[in-house]
């Protein structure tokens, strides 16, 4: 039944989940179909790339079996029915082991699924795996003592990024076809990036964090929809978005829209930059920037070459304020098992806890960037730039070398912290490749609750398909 629908499409296992839920929904496809052979492209491929720690697989195709008398019964059916999706481990699920990438977590199953897992699963979805990342969120290299490192599927060699680093190397790879992320500097958009696929940091606020550890910074983190297509990452935000009547910072009805101020038919007004704001970076992503940004011309936007001389260091003002708030908390949680730490849970443990002056200086540099950008916003409509600065790094690497210049790992968060520290809205769009064959992206940011524009612009600047017809070889 499967080769019919799919004979001209590819695998089932590279189908979006917008045409996977239509398949299933016209009888074309089975749900149990497309959940085995998740399954078994999950089996072939992820002992290679170590992406999925906990997978669901029984009662996944538990779920499709029903989804399919749903189908046969002529019932209603929601936008993801039948769909498998993925879920980074910070998200907790009903019954199902949630570690956090962290033995202090170890064997850790809520009686509760995150507000974002419950909605995609209401909308028809069925959780197929969780997936890693570093121990806490808290790295842009996924890995942890648990459930071990995390590789990309276009070479294994490099990281997916972080902290959705198992999300993104998963559906990169044809593991899952859409999933849920979440992002506290970098770590849905980034790691995005790094493996050829889309993913969107909503405006704070739009997606309920509810269910996601670790809630101390909730101030800072981002849930987000993951997928190899905009169209599937506009799915998904359109499920996730909302108030969920717990998390005080999900106010933002879903129908919410931006007060964008735009003269009616009148063109978009698109401010673009690479180096000027986050250099250094790599010239090969600088010539995709700028090729988007012509491509932007030419479908009849306003475009101009920007600087952004009020950015100031946005990095390390998030850094203090997102570690001010983990520390006191890790250390409360690690007392007495401090050997079970990571490097990276036991550098947070070694942090001082940042002076009250310092704390309020980084709160009063995210006031101050938040205003520069609302002037930003009333001359340009969207700013496109850099995703990463470079493309997937080596494992483990402390230092890099950018367009010639050394400069630290923390550098992968330069074009991306910006947009947690303000809250503002931001998508990571699969574009081309590089001499080496490593996926580059690029990054779209709106005004305040203009999700619409950029995801819009986004599918217009994608390769086809997300991925076009490159697929890592594995």
């Amino acid at each position: 039944m499967a080769s019919t629908p799919t004979k001209d499409m590819g695998p089932i296992h590279y189908l979006d989940a917008t045409t996977l839920a239509e398949l299933i929904r016209t009888s074309q496809l089975s749900s149990r179909e497309v959940v085995q052979a998740h399954l078994d492209r999950t089996a072939a491929v992820n002992p290679k790339i170590n992406a999925v720690v906990t997978l669901m697989g029984e009662a996944a195709l538990q779920a499709a079996d029903a989804a399919d008398k749903a189908v046969a019964k002529g019932a209603a059916l929601g936008p993801l029915h039948g769909v498998p999706f993925s879920i980074k481990d910070a998200l907790d699920t009903a019954g199902v082991l949630t570690q956090r990438g962290s033995k202090l977590f170890a064997g850790n199953i809520p009686d509760k699924d995150a507000t974002a897992v419950a909605r995609f699963k209401a909308a028809g979805g069925i959780p197929l795996m969780k997936t890693n990342l570093p121990e806490f969120s808290t790295w842009t290299e996924t890995d942890n003592l648990v459930t071990g490192r995390t590789n990309n599927p276009w070479n294994l060699e490099r990281t997916p990024g972080g902290s959705s680093g198992g999300e993104s190397a998963a559906i990169a790879a044809g593991l899952s076809p859409i999933g849920i992320g979440s992002d506290v500097a970098i770590s849905v958009r980034g790691p995005a990036a790094f493996t050829g696929i889309a993913a969107l940091k909503a405006t704070h606020g739009r997606v309920p964090y509810t269910g996601h550890y670790p809630a101390v910074t909730s101030r800072w983190w981002h849930v987000g929809a993951m997928a190899r297509t905009v169209g599937d990452v506009a799915l998904g935000y359109a499920i996730l978005k909302g108030p969920d009547g717990f998390d005080g910072y999900a106010v933002h009805s879903r129908d919410g829209v931006a007060d964008h101020g735009r003269v009616p038919g009148q063109p978009l007004r698109i401010g673009w930059v690479t180096d000027a704001a986050f250099g250094p970076v790599d010239p090969e992503i600088t010539a995709a920037v700028a090729a988007a940004a012509a491509q932007l011309e030419n479908l009849g936007c306003v475009v101009e070459e920007v600087r952004l001389p009020f950015l100031g260091n946005p990095l390390a003002a998030l850094m203090t304020l997102v570690f001010g708030e983990i520390v006191p908390s890790v250390k409360a949680l690690a007392t007495g098992r401090e050997a079970d730490l990571h490097t990276v849970g036991a550098g947070i443990l070694g942090m001082s806890d940042p002076s009250f002056t310092d704390f309020n200086g980084a709160l009063a540099q995210a006031e101050a960037l938040r205003s520069s950008f609302a002037g930003f916003f009333q001359k340009y409509d969207v700013l496109l730039c850099p995703v990463n600065p470079m493309t997937a790094t080596p494992h483990g690497a402390q230092e890099l070398v950018v367009n010639g210049v050394t400069v630290p790992w923390t550098h992968v968060m330069t074009a991306t912290s910006p947009f947690n520290l303000t809250g503002l809205p931001a998508l990571s769009v699969p574009y081309g490749f590089s001499s080496e064959g490593l996926p580059i992206g690029i990054q779209l940011v709106a005004r305040w609750l203009d999700e619409d524009t950029i995801l819009r612009l986004g599918a217009m600047l994608e390769r086809r398909g997300g991925l076009g017809s490159r697929r890592p070889n594995l």
